[in-house]
């Protein structure tokens, strides 16, 4: 499912994450994209699915983490140089990773878990919510 990220490459140290995940019916078969990109343009644009019985907020996380574990791959021993900034339309997901919300869904608690130690790998990390038109604009969903 996920691509082996290119290692002859080096990072720059600031990327850009724009995530979306869903779910045809909620739950039900799990999907997302992202894109990811540095100042020189995309370095990276994959769409993942995730099977059946996903509900959208589940799908978003799984995306985000996806999107953070490609990155990881292809900065290597230089992920904790990298700044992200990092863009989603899912309130829930942004609220909880920034720590403003608690996680209160036992579903989505493994997958906040994941998606918090893989930032911590990195050097600054911000999220920023934006309206699901500017997120589809760039992903196309």
């Amino acid at each position: 499912m996920r691509d082996p990220a290119p290692k002859s490459e080096s990072p720059d140290t600031a990327y850009e994450i724009i995530f979306d995940g869903g779910a045809i019916g909620n739950p039900g078969k799990g999907y997302g994209s992202f894109v990811i990109r540095n100042a020189d343009g995309m370095v990276k644009r994959q769409r993942v699915e995730f099977g059946d019985w996903v509900t959208n907020n589940q799908a978003e996380y799984r995306t985000l983490i996806e999107a953070l574990l490609w990155l990881q791959t292809f900065a290597g021993e230089c992920a904790r140089s990298v700044a992200i900034t990092i863009y989603g339309d899912s309130v829930l997901v942004i609220n909880q990773i920034e720590g403003n919300w608690k996680v209160r869904n036992s579903k989505l608690m493994p997958l906040f878990s994941e998606a918090t130690a893989l930032l911590a790998q990195f050097g600054e990390v911000r999220l920023k919510w934006q309206p699901r038109a500017a997120s589809v604009r760039v992903l196309g969903h």
